[in-house]
């Protein structure tokens, strides 16, 4: 359980990190949403786990994470509520939904990746 623990722990300052550098990066010119969600996998990568479930819980995370950033950045100018953002999030640019879609892979392929497995490796096709 220790290890799930320090696997959330890295997720969260990994995302605290990428929120902020996020717009900083914003404001020099550029636009990078998968950073939030991507930073916080990378954060969360750093420990391994014996468990499946913090890869699925940095996935959501990672989402929910992107999403407020993109709505703290660029709300709709109809109506500024994150009610409204989320319904109308499908009118955002396809290039936007798919870097939305990147760090939200990022955020639960790395954690998910570091899983250790119990399992002994097979004897023939280890050589």
């Amino acid at each position: 359980m220790k290890q799930a623990a320090l696997v959330l722990g890295g997720a969260v300052l990994g995302g605290v990190v990428g929120y902020f550098a996020f717009f900083w990066i914003a404001q020099q010119g550029f636009y990078g949403i998968a950073l939030p969600g991507g930073l916080l996998g990378l954060g969360a990568g750093c420990v391994a786990c014996r468990w499946r479930w913090p890869s699925v819980v940095c996935g959501v995370m990672a989402l929910a994470l992107t999403l407020f950033t993109e709505w703290k950045h660029a709300p709709f100018a109809k109506d500024e509520s994150l009610s409204y953002f989320l319904m109308h999030l499908q009118d955002k640019a396809t290039v936007k939904l798919l870097m939305i879609a990147a760090g939200t892979f990022i955020g639960f392929w790395v954690p998910f990746r570091r899983v250790e497995s119990d399992r002994q490796p097979n004897p023939k096709t280890s050589a």
